[in-house]
């Protein structure tokens, strides 16, 4: 990615701009509903409404995070009869009481009904405030009633007013999704300029919405290149430059020759080549002719036309290239559009030489873009000030790199300046005020960049919200407090920051499950659970519904399909949002939790003995984080993040790899591996040698290997290369080894906050102690893949079901418990083993442990088709696939304390395709994002897991998780895999970590797989 740029005008120029959260809420086309900086709803004016029958009437729709659908209205009505008008109107959904006076605070007194729904129990709430001869009304669900109070406050005050708004949330809602439900309340117009403005303020997956509904409405204000165009640039600010790519080249079809269209795709392609570091690229993308614009006549000139489309453009998201030219005049030429897409190109192209090292030729093409921006309506237009402000920036990231640091001070300041003014509180601010400090610390003004980025971490606790790129930014501010060492307060800090770069989509559904089990086990908890499932609902039904509406041409039954979905759609979307509104009336789910926890929180958390490794990769650099209960530190490591990718995976391939077909083994790599253990783990050495159990939250490469298989110890190397060096047929025999997981315990976690919620869950409720599930039947004469693959070509062959997994394992795990007098212990093979069989169940949630042995799917049959994560089993009847997929596991209702995994490459990704078919709008592209994610997100607590394939040579794998169940009561998870591999370790023929080091333990590995008779 490349690093943010910027460039100079005065301000003078912008000075006409109002601020548009200064404005008054009644000329804007959405406003907040609640303070500042924690704002979870917002209120958008409504297109048509049979309320509104005069000119000065006006109606909002009130939406809220995690809520599937408005959950209440605000009206201003100046029209007679505007109250029974509405009254009348509400008979048609509710049934309300008899109105009653209350009161609300700055209002005074107001009428008050309270109503019940009359498809749905829930209560509706009504408020009416007149004064003078205008009524002011707010009306929803009762779950949201400080929304409502709050919106009404508002309306009155014709501004957005503070104050708390206290809903419920489950957190398993997409951030983009509350954008999606706000678009959906406005008309196209109003709804293009939205996604413009969300564009500038950095807001890129809610802009993609935005987008979204624009193009799909039938009367769509923009041409569907155009709507195309801004997809790609969105999935590419995002980071999913291969959705970008197809995209891009779809819109080049539609592009018809048009100027203006044409212009757009060049910028935006060149912005997404920027986004790839690839300034090269961009130049030879910028330099292509554009089509010309038609003659115009002397009496188009004069009547000029108003244009449909939104000018406006964006630049650069993820590296900061640009702000998206935003909002704009619907009066310009086409003429003076294409004027502006030339500036815009001039400014990128000055970027790409900046990054190239052409300082020269960079300042001439910006000067140039700032002419002819300045051309065009004097420069008054709002798309050009957002231009403007980006060359600024790129004019002062110029006067650093050739040491004018005055000037670079001054242009970086300006450019904060210019977005304050006219986008507070806007990611885009952030970006720059942290741009502004990363510049402030490299001119040695240390303690004022500190004060900058101190503001942005305070001010901001929800990464979702933020892009991929906000990692980068904030990684001046770890090294400012790295500098000189950091003191305990600087680590707090640090500790802070990283947090709020992007973590696996599991610590989200990690979070939301310890949300649901710390609600305990009665109503609340349930309609808890309920409330993220009919979210994950709403999410996959809306992706089958919008892939059907993209067909071209439809059949009838697929025309019948999508009708049935659009009413499946409305059904679910319903039924979610009553039970959101139900969910308000148990206070424990309306705090709302910060992605972010202190340092005193987690250790806390910590126990005697523990030590909580965190590592956070950003671009070339890695930074580790070590606490203990009683002390912590951080540190920047000597290795970067293609070193280690590059160590890691010369360590995988000396585990197993594939060749010719086949799976080979070669000797470990231990002198990598004692070499990795030293650039991780080195500067904590002390802290590591006293460590028992060792919390390791890896990123980056060290996703997919496991750290006990890291070598801590340069003498047991020395010892083994001595004895292949004697006896090289001793090459794999690794016995007295000093194995990092041989004297301590190793947990994997993926956030603290995720680490700490589970850690204070209570356990399974289940009174079964064990299900075993494995070894299929083999079929006969039948070919299968999940059942919605749409080319048959993507079916998983029928030798894939030919080589059951042996039962033997599920077995001795089954014998153990039943020897201790365990209670519910129960194995299923063969033909009762099928994915329909294992859906029907209704008595998984009672079982404590959950353990299947069959293999794994993990990579699709062929390259073009998409990877659905699954378990194989026998095949049932009508209905079945053979297949227990990611979805389906994620639907399965569990209360386990340990799913153990004993299949290949369990701890493996989850495509986009699969994480968004079970209702998932993130992550899915990192290791533990597939399988694990999914038994997680049915309620496993602790997830035993296999970066590669479980061997069956000598047993291992039995003997593995025999020794994990024959522990004694009551011993932790970790402790009693960390036993079992011992003895593996300690055969010469299955010393090789590829028998012994496979299985992850994800989660709080503290908890007892077997529980001491006392429980």
């Amino acid at each position: 990615m490349v690093k943010p740029a910027v460039a100079a005008v005065a301000l003078a120029s912008f000075a006409w701009a109002i601020g548009v959260w200064a404005a008054p809420i009644s000329v804007r086309d959405s406003f907040r509903i609640g303070s500042a900086g924690s704002s979870y709803c917002s209120a958008q004016p409504v297109a048509t409404d049979p309320a509104l029958v005069g000119m000065f009437d006006a109606g909002y729709a009130i939406t809220c995070r995690d809520a599937a659908l408005p959950v209440g209205k605000l009206y201003l009505l100046r029209s007679e009869g505007a109250s029974a008008r509405l009254a009348g109107l509400r008979t048609r959904t509710a049934t309300c009481k008899p109105a009653g006076r209350g009161a609300i605070e700055q209002l005074g007194e107001v009428s008050i009904s309270n109503c019940t729904l009359n498809d749905v129990p829930v209560t509706y709430r009504t408020y009416e405030f007149r004064r003078g001869n205008t009524l002011y009304i707010a009306e929803g669900l009762a779950g949201y009633d400080s929304a409502l109070r709050l919106g009404l406050r508002s309306l009155v005050a014709d501004a957005a007013v503070d104050g708390e708004v206290s809903i419920a949330m489950t957190g398993a809602g997409d951030p983009a999704a509350f954008a999606r439900v706000q678009a959906g309340t406005l008309d196209p117009t109003r709804a293009l300029s939205e996604a413009y403005r969300r564009n500038n303020v950095g807001s890129y997956a809610d802009a993609a919405e935005f987008f979204a509904a624009v193009g799909s409405a039938e009367t769509a204000p923009i041409s569907r290149a155009e709507a195309l165009i801004n997809e790609a640039l969105q999935k590419s600010n995002l980071g999913r430059f291969q959705e970008a790519d197809a995209l891009f080249a779809r819109a080049d079809e539609q592009v018809f020759g048009d100027p203006i269209d044409g212009r757009r795709l060049r910028n935006y392609r060149a912005m997404h080549l920027l986004n790839q570091s690839q300034p090269d690229a961009a130049l030879v993308e910028l330099a292509k002719p554009m089509p010309a614009f038609a003659a115009r006549s002397a009496e188009q000139d004069e009547t000029r036309p108003s244009i449909d489309s939104v000018t406006s453009q964006r630049l650069n998201s993820e590296a900061g290239v640009g702000q998206q030219l935003g909002g704009a005049s619907d009066d310009l030429t086409p003429e003076e559009k294409g004027e502006i897409l030339d500036g815009q190109a001039l400014q990128l192209r000055g970027t790409s030489l900046r990054l190239q090292g052409n300082f020269g030729g960079a300042r001439d093409a910006l000067g140039e873009a700032d002419t002819k921006l300045a051309a065009v309506r004097g420069g008054r237009v709002a798309s050009i000030a957002w231009m403007r402000s980006q060359i600024v920036g790129d004019l002062g990231a110029l006067a650093e790199q050739t040491g004018n640091i005055a000037e670079a001070d001054r242009q970086f300041r300006q450019a904060v300046i210019i977005l304050e003014t006219n986008y507070p509180g806007s990611a885009a601010l952030l970006n720059a005020r942290a741009r502004f400090a990363g510049h402030l610390a490299r001119s040695g003004n240390v303690t004022e960049a500190e004060t900058v980025f101190r503001e942005i971490v305070k001010s901001h606790g929800d990464a979702s919200t933020l892009p991929p790129s906000f990692a980068r930014v904030l990684r001046p501010y770890v090294d400012i407090l790295l500098k000189d060492g950091a003191t305990p307060a600087e680590g707090a800090e640090i500790f802070a920051a990283t947090q709020l770069m992007m973590r696996p989509g599991l610590a989200q559904t990690q979070a939301i499950l310890a949300r649901e089990l710390n609600g305990g086990t009665g109503e609340a908890s349930r309609l808890f659970r309920q409330a993220v499932s009919l979210t994950r609902q709403v999410e996959r039904t809306r992706i089958s519904l919008t892939r059907m509406e993209a067909l071209a041409t439809p059949t009838a039954t697929e025309a019948a399909r999508t009708a049935a979905l659009r009413v499946d759609l409305d059904t679910a979307r319903k039924a979610a949002l009553a039970t959101q509104s139900s969910l308000a009336d148990y206070p424990r789910y309306r705090a709302v939790t910060s992605d972010i926890i202190t340092l005193d929180e987690l250790q806390k958390a910590l126990r005697p003995g523990e030590a909580y490794y965190r590592m956070t990769v950003v671009d070339e650099g890695i930074y580790a984080f070590l606490a203990t209960p009683t002390s912590a530190g951080v540190v920047k490591l000597p290795v970067t993040a293609g070193e280690l990718e590059a160590q890691v995976k010369t360590l995988r391939e000396s585990i197993v790899t594939v060749e010719r077909g086949q799976q080979v083994t070669y000797a470990y790599d231990i002198p990598m591996a004692h070499k990795l253990y030293g650039d991780l783990f080195a500067p904590f050495a002390a802290e590591i040698a006293r460590t028992k159990h060792l919390i390791f939250e890896p990123d980056g490469a060290m996703l997919r290997m496991p750290a006990n298989a890291l070598i801590t110890d340069r003498s047991s190397v020395d010892r083994y290369a001595a004895r292949v060096a004697a006896n090289p047929d001793s090459d794999f025999d690794f016995t007295g080894l000093a194995w990092l997981g041989r004297d301590r315990d190793v947990s994997t976690a993926v956030s603290p906050r995720s680490f700490v919620s589970l850690r204070n869950a209570p356990p399974s409720a289940g009174d079964k102690a064990y299900l075993g599930l494995g070894h299929n039947s083999v079929p006969a004469g039948r070919a299968a893949g999940p059942q919605d693959a749409i080319d048959v070509n993507c079916m998983l062959p029928l030798a894939s079901w030919q080589r059951p997994i042996s039962a033997r394992e599920l077995k001795i795990a089954g014998d153990i418990l039943a020897r201790e007098g365990s209670r519910g212990v129960d194995v299923v093979t063969g033909d009762a083993f099928t994915d329909t069989a294992i859906e029907a169940r209704d008595d998984l949630k009672d079982y404590r442990i959950i353990h299947f042995a069959t293999h794994g799917v993990v990579t699709a049959p062929r390259p073009q088709c998409p990877t659905q994560p699954a378990l194989l089993t026998s095949f049932g009847p009508k209905g079945s696939d053979g297949l227990l997929t990611f979805r389906e596991i994620f639907d399965l209702d569990l209360d386990a304390d340990v799913v153990i995994l004993s299949a290949c490459d369990t701890a493996g990704t989850a495509t986009a395709v699969a994480t968004q078919s079970a209702g998932l709008a993130t992550g899915g592209d990192v290791a533990l994002d597939g399988l694990v994610r999914a038994f997680v997100g049915a309620g496993g607590r602790l997830v035993v897991a296999s970066h590669w394939p479980v061997p069956d040579d000598f047993s291992a794998t039995e003997r593995l998780v025999a020794g994990l169940f024959a522990a004694s009561p009551g011993t932790p998870t970790v402790t009693a895999m960390r036993l079992s591999q011992a003895k593996l370790m300690d055969d010469a023929d299955t010393s090789h970590p590829f028998y012994w080091a496979a299985f992850a333990i994800v989660g709080d590995g503290e908890a007892p797989l077997v529980r001491s008779k006392a429980r």
